[in-house]
């Protein structure tokens, strides 16, 4: 697992142990797991350990950069499947739902093919498929509890794969790593991740545009799922169907 530290702190991973003696554990912990992200094998080796929901959150997370907030807010109303595209328009943070706090923050974040192919089984499983029903959802139809699908799922999940634990943020904060990894212009990341300010992502790159979003989630997409066709802008792939991720 890679690991991210304070400029305080350079270096390799072994720096961790000293950083820990030098701050309360709690806090210690706190900011090991919001600077944890995977590799492409990492995510790979996850996704095959998780069970649903937990599975298709995941995949979600790291392919969009989505908040955990964001994606358990999300509805089926807000997802076109045929464009591929999904609209960020509300949080849900212990079962109450708001409005995203920034302009950046209501977005609309580009599909690869693996993730609206895992959509559709989902929504194929629903039982509600009103536009106001929420993506994951318990069967009363509320929202699911973060801290408890980490603890109970992602935590478990983790441990199957041979991963250190890591806490929802650290597969946005993947999402981000591994476009970075591939050199995607860093306000086109910007864009992606729903960031207002660049001092998150540095202001130095220029306006991103639709068709270079989705080129960088579609480069992505060829790390983690090379055997998936493409997706573009109207809903065509190179292929009537995409193959299951297994």
């Amino acid at each position: 697992m890679s690991c991210f530290l304070p400029r305080a702190y350079p270096g390799s991973c072994r720096a961790v142990q000293s950083f820990s003696r030098a701050l309360p554990r709690r806090l210690f912990l706190f900011l090991a797991l919001t600077h944890l992200f995977l590799s492409a094998e990492e995510v790979q080796r996850l996704i095959a350990s998780s069970k649903e929901p937990t599975r298709t959150i995941v995949i979600l997370a790291t392919m969009t950069g989505l908040r955990i907030g964001e994606i358990l807010a999300l509805r089926w109303g807000r997802i076109d499947l045929l464009r591929g595209t999904l609209l960020v328009a509300e949080t849900c943070y212990k079962g109450h739902f708001g409005t995203p706090k920034t302009r950046a923050s209501r977005r609309e974040v580009p599909l690869a093919p693996a993730v609206v192919h895992e959509l559709k089984e989902r929504y194929i499983r629903s039982t509600d498929h009103s536009p106001s029903a929420l993506v994951f959802a318990t069967h009363e139809g509320a929202p699911l509890a973060a801290d408890n699908l980490r603890k109970k799922s992602l935590r478990t999940a983790c441990k199957r794969a041979g991963l250190q634990r890591i806490d929802w943020h650290a597969l946005r904060h993947t999402h981000g790593t591994l476009l970075h990894a591939q050199g995607t212009p860093l306000k086109v990341a910007q864009a992606q991740l729903g960031h207002s300010h660049m001092a998150t992502t540095l202001e130095v790159y220029t306006h991103a545009s639709g068709s270079a979003q989705r080129d960088a989630v579609n480069m992505l997409a060829d790390q983690l799922f090379p055997n998936v066709p493409k997706l573009d802008g109207s809903g065509n792939t190179a292929q009537e169907e995409p193959q299951v991720i297994q």
